[in-house]
């Protein structure tokens, strides 16, 4: 019978923790945050609460995957915690909308800065986007060694990018230039929580490591060692890429720009730094992609275990040892949605959704604590305080979602919901698995 291999150490880990949260994001979209904290020590301030935020979750995380050191992460903590339903609940949402619509959107960032050097038209991008899922797919499908060694590579390289970024912008920024445009504004603290929950969302993929546990080398330790580690380079990257942007650009123009990176490298070293910038995004794009696409069947071949997926999807194959049809399962609906371009509206409904889910996982921990018979292999510290400040920013996250885009919010939770009569469904088919839903304490 064939069974996960276990090929990813420490260092492959890390990788995969730095690789999927840095993708894009950093590169175009730091221009949402100052605009809402308009200075630059408010700036910093605010992604380095959204990273202390972000490492809380990460620590939550690392204790469960002490726990629970199986495939599948977040559906299994959900499993195991509270019941098999809402188990299903983040895998259904995590097919369907949350992550495949993660992969068609950052399959397509990539393809539309391959169109900077090779003018494309939008057939052509969406084919290019969905040629690079196909490829990072095959990959993936031969090994996790394969895999996880094509993500240690590029996060390197990423990683190496962000540093060389910060250390040009250091050497040749003049701080003169880039004084404020406008005086100095009051920023209330509802903008600044504002700027810390968009923050957030660009630390978006810490906990994907755990997915992977039953082909992570003593999981037990490294999973937690992983995701402190990741998240405290990442943190380090944001500070230091927006400290160089607000170092070479006004205040006004970090606010207006678009590509953010870009138009720092083009004041920097001239025209050509654009270029060299959009490069640096399809390179970091093409690996965040890579880690997406290796961690994510693994969760629908455990739920297909658990006979709350199609079973076929439940297939290791024989000589490399992977969820094969899970991988292929994967990348042919992310490719749909690349086709149809609707993974925007599914994306971002759901999206927000997700922070439901990690509120719960948060609570978990300190519920967990008072159950017997809970033996994690590592405790994360300052619980329950930490995990109940990490609930109530999780719930303002989702509160303020709400209140902003109430309509397209609700069709949001009604998709995530719609998995409540798929659950049923399967559960009535495979008797053996629980159907109660809602009910307390893992499965038996």
């Amino acid at each position: 019978m064939s069974t996960l291999r276990r090929a990813i150490g420490l260092p492959a880990a890390t990788a995969l923790v730095v690789g999927t949260i840095i993708g894009s994001s950093i590169f175009v979209q730091a221009s949402e945050i100052t605009a809402l904290v308009p200075s630059p020590l408010a700036v910093v301030l605010a992604w380095a609460a959204a990273g202390v935020l972000t490492l809380i979750g990460a620590l939550v995380c690392a204790e469960l995957a002490s726990a629970y050191p199986r495939t599948g992460g977040v559906y299994v903590f959900l499993k195991e915690i509270y019941a098999p339903s809402l188990g299903f609940l983040w895998g259904w949402a995590m097919f369907w909308t949350m992550h495949s619509g993660i992969l068609a959107a950052i399959a397509t960032v990539f393809a539309r800065y391959a169109g900077y050097f090779v003018p494309i038209g939008d057939t052509a991008t969406r084919l290019v986007a969905i040629g690079a899922i196909l490829v990072l797919s095959a990959i993936n499908y031969q090994g996790v060694r394969l895999g996880s060694g094509v993500q240690s590579a590029f996060t390197l390289v990423k990683v190496a990018a962000v540093i060389g970024i910060i250390a040009v912008g250091w050497a040749l920024g003049d701080p003169a230039a880039a004084a404020p445009a406008t005086p100095a504004v009051a920023i209330g603290a509802g903008n600044f929580l504002l700027a810390v929950g968009a923050g957030l969302f660009a630390f978006g993929g810490w906990h994907m490591v755990t997915y992977t546990a039953e082909e992570t080398v003593d999981p037990t330790r490294t999973i937690p060692r992983s995701l402190l580690i990741g998240v405290v380079v990442v943190t380090l990257c944001y500070i230091g890429l927006n400290a160089v942007y607000l170092r070479v650009l006004t205040i006004d123009k970090v606010i207006a720009s678009s590509r953010v990176a870009a138009d720092t490298f083009d004041v920097l070293v001239g025209p050509g730094g654009g270029s060299a910038i959009s490069a640096v995004v399809m390179f970091s794009a093409f690996g965040a992609l890579n880690g997406i696409v290796l961690v994510g069947p693994r969760v629908y071949y455990q739920m297909s275990q658990d006979g709350l997926w199609f079973k076929w999807a439940g297939h290791l194959h024989p000589a490399y040892q992977t969820p094969g049809r899970a991988i292929v399962l994967q990348a042919v609906w992310s490719s749909v949605l690349v086709l149809t371009g609707t993974y925007r509206a599914l994306f971002t409904r759901v999206i927000y959704t997700e922070w439901i889910f990690f509120a719960l996982l948060a609570m978990g921990v300190v519920l967990l604590r008072r159950r017997p018979g809970y033996q994690p292999a590592w405790r994360m510290p300052l619980v329950p305080l930490a995990p109940i400040l990490f609930v109530l920013v999780s719930a303002a996250i989702v509160v303020n979602q709400v209140r902003a885009d109430p309509a397209n919010s609700a069709i949001g939770l009604l998709i995530v919901a719609s998995g409540i009569p798929a659950y049923y469904l399967w559960t009535r088919r495979r008797p053996r698995v629980s159907a109660s839903f809602g009910a307390a304490g893992p499965e038996s």
